[in-house]
């Protein structure tokens, strides 16, 4: 059951992680909605931090939505070899976007950096 659960090593939790992915990202996924921005880590597994500005989505009943929606896609997704950073960037309209959307959405995104990585691994060996 430890895999199902959405502990704080799944997290980026600080400043430093933030600015980590942002100065650097090495891989980019784009939506009409969001971002995401991705970069390797040193950790062991895949690990997500959300920045949705009250300027894009007002609420913040949205805005918890929004991570927890992502947040579910996120934890149920397979492990991957490799393990990275991913900001996630949100953009205007945001809010409007339905929870089903917004996790098929998210799990194409994540599919989408997965096989950019997947590609430069063998482009590189």
């Amino acid at each position: 059951m430890s895999t199902q659960r959405f502990t704080r090593d799944r997290r980026l939790l600080t400043p430093a992680d933030f600015k980590h992915v942002m100065d650097g990202a090495e891989f980019k996924a784009h939506h009409s909605h969001y971002m995401l921005l991705a970069k390797a880590s040193a950790h062991t597994t895949d690990r997500i931090g959300f920045i949705i500005a009250k300027k894009k989505v007002k609420l913040a009943v949205s805005r918890n939505r929004i991570k927890r929606c992502v947040r579910d896609t996120f934890r149920l997704q397979l492990p991957a070899s490799y393990a990275l950073d991913i900001v996630f960037l949100a953009k205007n309209a945001l809010a409007d976007i339905p929870n089903e959307t917004l996790h098929s959405d998210f799990a194409k995104s994540l599919q989408q950096l997965h096989n950019k990585i997947s590609k430069q691994l063998a482009s590189s060996l």
